[in-house]
């Protein structure tokens, strides 16, 4: 007899076929990219391709997702190169120091795993988190303009190399066959991604660079021959701890940022939950792995993912196909790529930095709210001004200042019954709303502690101050989700203050933990207990008779 059960070989089969080809799809974006991002680090274009192997294999054992694609990263170069550039001029390899940095990272990464902090990601909010992009874009940018054009130059900082690429171009420093293979390329990878974004672009353009230099020999940079065999284990080594410790905390905090996201965004195609604390785990995990074997940090990447999903992935048996068909290719074919130009790899660099920028989203955040807009503006002056890493921390620190801002100087406004609608609400938007005589209601919108105590104060002290004085203040106090020891200690002095004017403050609609907190700070000793109310409407209508 037989069943209508369908055979579970064949099945698996079929699966494990499409993530193959999604493997092999995935390899030709991840060589030449994994290449171009390890020199946008300062690092050889090698070691771009031990780092990609090693965190693929190590996230395949580990990381919860099924189709993140791991790797070198275009927003994470920048990061790299600023902090270990400094540290090479000293004398120092910076293999080595890439490498501890990649350790220090997929250390940090761990303990905020098994410390349960996924919630950093938090800390770049996401006006910061888009001016900071741009802001990295166009840093990426002007640094390989000159790579492009196929000369060097020797500024620090975006201005400074800006002015170094324009010297360039006015001092005749152009190589004609750089810049055609270059931003021929360039043009090439983008007209593709526009109007046939399937079709791979960046892998025409590195095999028909590679055939043309090797047909015609123009004179231009090229790779050369790559190191032959599986990587090295290599132990990391470190100086100056210091910078690569902010380095390190720097990265971390941008990858698990740009994870978190990315792997929401394809958890919603795939059905599965986010489980960011095993995603810090794992890519925390990819990053110790490569260090050891003379790689470098690594991050989710959304566009190979993007490009894994759309071939067919849907295990991480195809970054494992990845990481084979890269290994295959050092052990067997380390001069494959042998004749690939360096402008070239900058076209791959500059692409990736063209798909980081969001003006559109500056746009719409102009359009939104402006406040946001100047948020996300102040960093990208950041990066653009003060370098990268300061950059991060500026963006971090405006995300902070921002909420700070919100509770410091919260929504206030008085409430009042509009005709034909339900309760109380905002006389800002129904001007023209009842308010009863001698009694104000004031909604008060965050919780009520150290920061925005005073805010509260001046607020309820304006209201007793009008003409006519009302005879109670009614707090609206659904929206106060906290009071702290200094809002208590502020509350009783403001109720003390009211009762010696003739004025009794009143609560409605506090919540149960709020009201246990005002019980244990015994302000119900100087506060009446029978000036909280369930609702504002049974506070007015029990206030209003006394009021007129």
């Amino acid at each position: 007899m037989t069943s209508g059960r369908r055979p579970a070989v064949p099945g698996g089969v079929f699966r494990h076929g499409r993530d193959l080809i999604a493997g092999l799809v995935l390899t030709t974006l991840l060589v030449p990219q994994g290449m171009a991002y390890a020199e946008l680090a300062g690092l050889p274009p090698i070691t771009g391709l031990y780092t990609t192997i090693l965190c693929l294999v190590a996230y395949a054992l580990v990381g919860p997702s099924k189709v993140l694609v791991l790797g070198p990263d275009s927003s994470l170069g920048p990061m790299i190169a600023a902090v270990i550039l400094p540290i090479v001029a000293q004398g120092q390899d910076p293999v080595g120091l890439a490498s501890m940095l990649a350790l220090m990272v997929g250390a940090m990464m761990t303990v905020a795993a098994v410390a349960k902090l996924g919630f950093v990601a938090d800390l770049l909010s996401h006006p910061t988190q888009l001016g900071y992009i741009n802001g990295l874009a166009v840093t990426i940018l002007i640094g390989q303009l000159p790579k492009l054009f196929g000369f060097s130059v020797d500024g620090d900082g975006l201005f400074a190399e800006a002015a170094g690429f324009v010297r360039g171009v006015a001092n005749g420093e152009t190589v004609p066959a750089a810049l055609a293979l270059g931003a021929g390329g360039l043009a090439v990878i983008l007209a593709l991604r526009r109007f046939f974004p399937k079709v791979p672009g960046i892998l025409l353009v590195v095999a028909g660079s590679i055939a043309v230099v090797s047909v015609f020999a123009p004179d231009v940079d090229v790779v050369g021959t790559l190191p032959r065999g599986f990587p090295p284990f290599t132990l990391p080594h470190a100086g100056n701890w210091g910078l690569l410790a902010a380095g390190a905390l720097g990265i971390t905090l941008v990858s698990v940022t740009d994870t978190i996201s990315t792997a929401s965004a394809f958890a919603a195609r795939t059905g599965q939950e986010v489980r960011g604390n095993r995603e810090m785990l794992g890519i925390g995990t990819a990053n110790i792995a490569a260090a050891f074997f003379q790689g470098f940090p690594v991050s989710t990447s959304g566009s190979r993912t993007a490009v894994a999903f759309q071939a067919g992935a849907r295990s991480q048996l195809t970054g494992l196909v990845g990481a084979a068909a890269i290994t295959l290719m050092l052990v067997l074919a380390p001069g494959l790529l042998r004749n690939l130009p360096q402008p070239v790899l900058a076209a791959v660099v500059i692409a990736a930095s063209l798909s980081l920028a969001d003006v559109p989203g500056m746009r719409r955040l102009w359009r939104q709210r402006r406040t946001e807009f100047t948020l996300a503006l102040a960093a990208f002056v950041g990066v653009a001004v003060f370098g990268v890493l300061p950059g991060i921390g500026i963006a971090v620190g405006l995300s902070v200042l921002n909420v700070f801002r919100r509770v410091w100087w919260p929504y206030r406004t008085v409430l009042g019954r509009p005709a034909g609608v339900n309760g109380y609400h905002d006389v800002r938007v129904f001007p023209e709303a009842e308010r009863a005589p001698g009694i104000v209601v004031l909604r008060f919108d965050a919780p009520l502690i150290f920061a925005n105590a005073r805010t509260f104060r001046e607020e309820v002290r304006a209201l007793a101050r009008a003409e006519p004085a009302p005879r109670y203040i009614v707090i609206a106090a659904e929206p106060i989700t906290d009071v702290d020891t200094t809002a208590a200690d502020m509350l009783k002095e403001l109720d003390e203050e009211l009762n010696a004017a003739g004025i009794s403050l009143v609560f409605a609609e506090m919540k149960t933990p709020v009201r246990e907190k005002i019980d244990r700070y015994q302000l119900t000793g100087t506060i009446d207990p029978a000036h909280f109310y369930p609702t504002v409407d049974d506070a007015v209508s029990s206030l209003r008779e006394d009021a007129a």
